[in-house]
């Protein structure tokens, strides 16, 4: 509402989002997706019947896409974010192999180090937003997959903050995107 004098762009963007496709398969190998997996879902052709043109629910396949993390554990668990789950390595290996995938790519959680490989280097997160809400520090990524699907990881870091002094005729304070 302060920046653009109302909540339109707010609305833009919610509708937006209720149209972008759930995942991405790359070559027909590597499934991308925001979260990760679901114990609704073991199959692609069951995420390509997903009615996606709609809100997010709280619960269910959608919301485990979206929200559900890697972990150390075996089979699935509760998420303490409250949607989604966490999956282990096991469940990643039984998706990868029903599904013929080498690869689940990912960018739901932070990672300090702007990438992290998981369960033999069958999962990937890969964070893309350096200095998480300016104040994290942590170094961000972006995946370049070649034509074979090697894997290269190009690092990056927020870029360098002036020092902006209050009062100064010719440098304007950064915008204010979180109120």
């Amino acid at each position: 509402m302060r920046k653009y004098g109302n909540a339109n762009v707010w609305r833009y963007c919610c509708d937006l989002f209720d149209y972008m496709s759930l995942g991405a398969l790359i070559d027909n190998q590597v499934f991308a997706v925001h979260g990760g997996l679901s114990p609704s879902i073991n199959s692609l052709d069951q995420i390509r019947l997903i009615d996606r043109k709609r809100e997010v629910p709280h619960e269910g396949p959608m919301c485990d896409l979206l929200w559900s993390d890697p972990e150390e554990v075996n089979g699935w668990g509760l998420s303490p974010r409250g949607a989604g789950y966490l999956f282990g390595g096991n469940i990643v290996e039984r998706f990868l192999h029903e599904n013929d995938l080498i690869l689940i790519a990912r960018a739901h959680q932070l990672v300090m180090e702007g990438y992290k490989q998981m369960f033999n280097d069958q999962l990937v997160t890969v964070w893309s937003a350096p200095n998480y809400c300016y104040r994290c520090g942590n170094v961000a990524s972006v995946l370049k997959l070649d034509e074979k699907l090697q894997r290269e990881f190009i690092l990056f870091n927020a870029a360098e903050q002036e020092n902006y002094l209050m009062g100064s005729p010719t440098k304007k304070p950064p915008p204010e995107y979180f109120l």
